[in-house]
């Protein structure tokens, strides 16, 4: 999931001492977030928009992280044109070391959503994925990505639903993380629930009904590959990660409670019978 949005008039604020896309993105960029984000890759995070992809198609990449998803998806529609952008400079420093070392042409810029520098009508395809949850305002971001979007190309998004998140055994940490997840994300104006309303925000952002096509799909975690490797990362980001410091800063949680979270996740990872499965909802968007 990965961020490019900026704070907005109004947003609650963070500390000062936080970079600006820090401040609106509720993950960060630890090591943590990026291990997750390197792992996204068309096949597990992108196949229902496979279909729709054709060679030389140009495709932009909205909030593009470490860059594993816009390379895989470059392979697709090269030679057309793709670019990625993303809020942070360091973490596109990482996605171009990664098309460089892959051999895969693509262009990484630093971008805000809100105000993409694109003309109109530039794009056949604009792709986010784990973006629109992150953001203020996702009915103007999807009004933007629209706008640079040629007459009969697609928008493409596709974003978890936290509250659709299930896992086995029911560990009460997991249930208290997810409930704070929610808080903290709400606090900073955020929809940790994105998923079930892509349909309702694309129609509201003058999509019509019969121009969208939606969906839905799942990641599952139960091997003990799988199971070390997300309660892992999710109990780094409990104590070490944006969300920590945002659930700090909002007065929502300490330390002592963010330990206690990580724990849980470590625990949940340990055992033989754990379970997670991330629903996420995705949309494909025709333009004009």
């Amino acid at each position: 999931m990965e961020s490019s949005t900026q704070l907005r008039p109004g947003h609650h604020q963070a500390s000062p001492d936080y970079a600006l896309e820090s401040e609106s993105y509720t993950h960060g960029h630890h090591e943590s977030v990026l291990r997750s984000h390197r792992w996204r890759t068309v096949e597990n995070s992108a196949q229902y928009l496979v279909e729709h992809l054709r060679e030389g198609m140009s495709l932009l990449d909205v909030g593009c992280g470490p860059g594993t998803l816009t390379v895989d998806l470059a392979r697709i529609v090269a030679p057309g044109r793709v670019v990625g952008v993303d809020a942070s400079e360091q973490v596109l420093d990482d996605a171009r070391r990664h098309a460089a070392s892959q051999q895969v042409a693509v262009t990484f810029e630093q971008a805000n959503v809100y105000e993409l520098p694109f003309a109109d009508d530039t794009f056949d395809v604009v792709h986010v994925h784990q973006l629109l949850q992150h953001l203020s305002d996702p009915i103007a971001a999807i009004k933007e990505l629209a706008r640079i979007t040629k007459p009969g190309g697609i928008v493409a998004a596709r974003e978890s639903d936290y509250a659709a998140m299930t896992w086995f055994p029911q560990y009460a940490g997991l249930t208290e993380w997810n409930l704070l997840y929610h808080e903290v994300t709400a606090a900073y104006g955020f929809e940790a629930d994105a998923g079930r309303q892509l349909l309702a925000w694309f129609n509201e952002a003058g999509f019509d009904v019969d121009k969208l096509t939606p969906s839905s799909s799942t990641w599952c975690y139960a091997t003990a590959e799988a199971r070390q490797w997300w309660g892992g990362l999710w109990a780094e980001r409990c104590v070490s990660s944006n969300f920590a410091k945002q659930a700090k800063e909002s007065g929502m949680a300490d330390d002592v409670a963010l330990e206690a979270l990580a724990h849980e996740w470590y625990q949940w990872a340990d055992d033989p019978h754990g379970w997670f499965s991330v629903l996420h909802g995705e949309i494909i968007a025709r333009v004009g």
